[in-house]
């Protein structure tokens, strides 16, 4: 399986650095979370990761290449950045369909992913009547069709209600244990220090923390006042935000 490894990635946006010399790995068959305030960087890293935009100085590699190098990039890595960009008039079945015809992916995979991500019963229903949580899982649906190596979330649990979050958590820890890289990006910290198993803190574009969940805390509440500590955030602002 693919790693992912970062090393001295930046991105400015005219006289604003974004991100600035952020080095990390991502290992295969754990998942790891990329954790930061609203600004810290984070979506931005995401997106040099996957090629949609060109970092100003360093470079993401994943399995030692660039996502624009990849053989057969998304059989390698299934990323969901946002749960938008459906046509509300469409079937999720649809959606799928053509989602798998453009990338040139086995129609098979379609029912299999749809099962994966517990939208059988809806896939018929047009995605205008879905919810914001069946809109995720979706997402989700869409990143799997491949079968991918890597697979790159971001606040993959919005919308959610705690039985969706419960299942999204064993679908994580299910991918990992398959030998996948799984990175997650998310503001709800009692979550992932019930999923994870490595993080990655960055605060205002630069790094602050990465290495196993065991060397920075060992609960929700530990990770949190480790959280706050390393991006020097107002306690009550990062509690709302998580």
């Amino acid at each position: 399986m693919a790693d992912i490894s970062v090393r001295g990635l930046s991105k400015r946006f005219g006289p604003v650095t974004a991100v600035r010399e952020l080095t990390f790995d991502v290992p295969a068959g754990q998942v790891t979370a990329f954790l930061g305030p609203n600004g810290a960087g984070k979506t931005t890293t995401l997106r040099m990761m996957l090629g949609l935009i060109a970092p100003s100085a360093g470079e993401a590699l994943i399995g030692g290449l660039r996502y624009d190098r990849l053989p057969h990039p998304r059989r390698t890595v299934g990323a969901v950045l946002e749960a938008a960009g459906f046509h509300s008039g469409r079937r999720g079945r649809d959606h799928l369909r053509i989602a798998a015809q453009v990338a040139e992916l086995s129609a098979a995979r379609v029912d299999e992913v749809l099962d994966q991500v517990g939208l059988t019963d809806a896939a018929d229903r047009r995605v205008g009547g879905y919810s914001l949580g069946m809109r995720q899982r979706l997402g989700l649906a869409v990143a799997l069709l491949g079968d991918p190596e890597v697979v790159i979330l971001d606040e993959p649990g919005n919308g959610l209600d705690p039985a969706g979050m419960a299942w999204l958590r064993e679908l994580l820890r299910d991918l990992a244990r398959q030998g996948r890289t799984v990175i997650v990006s998310s503001h709800v910290l009692s979550e992932v220090a019930q999923t994870v198993d490595r993080v990655v803190i960055v605060h205002e574009g630069s790094l602050r923390f990465t290495g196993p969940l065991a060397e920075l805390a060992d609960s929700g509440p530990a990770l949190e006042a480790a959280f706050l500590r390393l991006t020097g955030a107002p306690v009550a602002s990062a509690l709302k935000e998580s």
